[in-house]
């Protein structure tokens, strides 16, 4: 696949985060993924990121139908589902999973568009969160695929939700489910490999997106 042939392992950076910055189009992990996941799912999706300059600590992908869904909320991304991928530097893990965001439920002076509001996915994945639903059965089948869960809460979705609405009223709390790969994992796949890796992983999480989302996305396999 042409678009793949720039990606190097390297470029996701255990010091410095994912380098983006003063590449060509065909080795930038933004644009492949973004590209990929238009073909996947046949429709626009959004970049968001966490970072400036030349590396970047997250980058989020969020389906731009699901945004423009939101009667009060379509102006920004933070109401949406999100899949990402993140190089935590103080883990040293390169992290490729899906993140729905609390953001604050009273947000400080300055901030009112990060507070929570009634058309959030966050409420959506909180109401999926119930023994023996479907959430339940996606969020088991992963875990025993290696996926871990944040925030760490034990076993069942019971204490999982508790734990997600026990996060403090003042302070930006979010919800991930992902698979991590070490820097050695990384270092041994090929760019077009750990592309394809990305790729399955969101595949994976895709029933879990759909239970929080208010469109769906197709599902694939």
């Amino acid at each position: 696949m042409e678009s793949l042939a720039g990606f190097r392992p390297e470029l996701l950076d255990f010091k410095r985060g994912i380098h983006v910055g003063n590449l060509e189009e065909n080795q930038r992990i933004t644009r492949i993924l973004k590209l990929a996941l238009e073909s996947r799912y046949g429709q626009s999706f959004i970049t968001e990121r966490w970072g400036r300059g030349v590396y970047w600590r997250w980058i989020g992908f969020l389906a731009r139908a699901n945004r423009d869904a939101k009667p009060l909320s379509s102006h920004v991304s933070f109401g949406c589902s999100k899949f990402f991928i993140t190089v935590d530097l103080e883990e040293q893990l390169f992290k490729c999973g899906l993140q729905v965001e609390r953001g604050y439920v009273k947000a400080p002076p300055g901030a009112r568009e990060m507070q929570l509001q009634p058309d959030w996915d966050w409420l959506r994945l909180l109401e999926a969160l119930r023994p023996g639903g479907a959430m339940a059965k996606q969020l088991s089948r992963l875990s025993r695929d290696g996926f871990k869960i944040y925030p760490e809460a034990g076993p069942g979705v019971t204490k999982l939700k508790r734990t997600l609405q026990a996060a403090p009223p003042g302070e930006w709390a979010w919800f991930q489910i992902y698979y991590s790969m070490t820097q050695s994992e990384v270092l041994a796949a090929s760019g077009a490999g750990l592309v394809d890796s990305m790729l399955a992983i969101f595949d994976e999480l895709t029933p879990v997106a759909n239970l929080c989302m208010q469109i769906q996305l197709p599902a694939r396999g």
